[in-house]
């Protein structure tokens, strides 16, 4: 069943971006089929192998990036997809922020079926940004089914879980206070997270949830025991808006390990 499915989901993005994007071949694609868990869910992975110098990114790929899309309309048997993101990297294009990953990333899925004694059938479509010296976006259909009696636990999906940002209990977050005040185009955000420092260049990242409201690159400075990020939130309305704290996501990257924070007072 695993070679099937690798062939599968190969075959979908030749057929879906070779002939149309010359960039296409620089990406490679494969579903790993994963194992299904007692509580009935299925945690599979997509294998995302770029050429020699090539990027991709985040879910948030900042400035400079160009964001993922993942859509599973078509699939049979499923109620519910969710990505978990691995720890992503920061790195400068030219002369502007984008954060993602370098030649290899596993993204694992956590898919719920309707019945959780049969298979899932997965039908989906992902545009994805790739870059080296030129950005282009990678259009994919991927394919594959997955079997309920699948159990045994792939390393490289259980790594890829494994390097997930630590939650803010875990990287021992004392506190996170937000202000606000009228902004160049929309809302200056300032964010000032009570937590240790995580090594390196920390980057704070913030995440509106949602899709009208935008957030640019945020400026991270440390004193002590206090990391603060500041960044401009404009809505496409271009008019007022209400800013729901409760939906923001900061996620400080460092150099070896991240967190991620939901909220704010």
């Amino acid at each position: 069943m695993r070679p099937t499915l690798a062939a599968l989901a190969t075959l979908a993005l030749t057929a879906g971006t070779a002939m149309a994007n010359p960039y296409a071949d620089n990406l490679s694609v494969r579903l790993l089929p994963g194992w299904r868990n007692a509580d009935g869910t299925h945690t599979a992975g997509l294998e995302l192998k770029l050429a020699e110098g090539w990027k991709t990114y985040w879910r948030s790929p900042g400035e400079a990036g160009v964001p993922p899309v993942f859509t599973w309309t078509g699939s049979d048997n499923l109620r519910d997809a969710r990505i978990v993101w691995p720890r992503p990297v920061v790195f400068d294009q030219a002369g502007m922020r984008s954060i993602g990953y370098e030649d290899h990333v596993v993204l694992p899925l956590i898919l719920t079926p309707e019945r959780a004694d049969a298979p899932i059938t997965l039908r989906g479509e992902a545009a994805v940004g790739i870059c080296e010296d030129v950005c282009v976006p990678v259009e994919m259909r991927l394919t594959g089914v997955l079997d309920p009696s699948e159990g045994r636990r792939d390393p490289a999906i259980a790594a890829a879980l494994a390097s997930r940002p630590y939650s803010a209990r875990e990287g021992q977050v004392a506190g996170v206070d937000c202000s606000v005040a009228p902004g160049r185009y929309g809302l200056t955000l300032t964010v000032s997270i009570a937590m240790p420092d995580i090594g390196g260049d920390e980057t704070v990242v913030v995440e509106t949830g949602d899709p009208h409201l935008w957030a640019g690159d945020a400026t991270s400075t440390r004193r002590g025991g206090r990391l603060t990020g500041e960044t401009e939130l404009v809505h496409s309305s271009g008019g007022a808006f209400a800013l729901n704290r409760s939906g923001l996501t900061f996620t400080v990257l460092g150099h070896d390990r991240a967190v991620e924070i939901k909220g704010c007072d």
